[in-house]
């Protein structure tokens, strides 16, 4: 399986790299921004996508909009600091599939995706 991790910060996107690669997943990219991955799911299909709300260019919620409307199988788990339910319920409504608070703990975002892809 393909894993895309799309968040602003380099340190979040190595360490959910970290975690996940090898739980589930053979291949793994990484995007810093909303426009980039876009981009990349579009252009590399991945199975899953872990993605941050808050980031220049073009924000989570704007990426998730556009990944669903292209590629609607792609599950998407938003990964975000962002802890208020409006937010968490907004995601879901755009077609977010899951959704994981930072900080999270490796067994958090392992749970999460498991609960996803189940």
């Amino acid at each position: 399986m393909k894993l895309l991790i799309v968040d602003d910060s380099h340190i979040i996107r190595e360490t959910i790299q970290g975690i996940l690669r090898g739980h589930r997943f053979t291949e793994v990219r990484q995007a810093a921004d909303g426009v980039s991955a876009v981009a990349s799911a579009l252009a590399w299909n991945p199975d899953v996508v872990t993605m941050d709300i808050t980031m220049p260019e073009l924000d989570g919620l704007s990426a998730v909009d556009q990944i669903t409307a292209a590629r609607p199988r792609i599950k998407i788990l938003i990964v975000t600091a962002l802890a208020d339910k409006q937010t968490a319920v907004e995601a879901v409504r755009r077609g977010a599939e899951g959704f994981v608070l930072k900080p999270f703990t490796p067994e958090d975002l392992r749970l999460a995706l498991d609960e996803l892809l189940d």
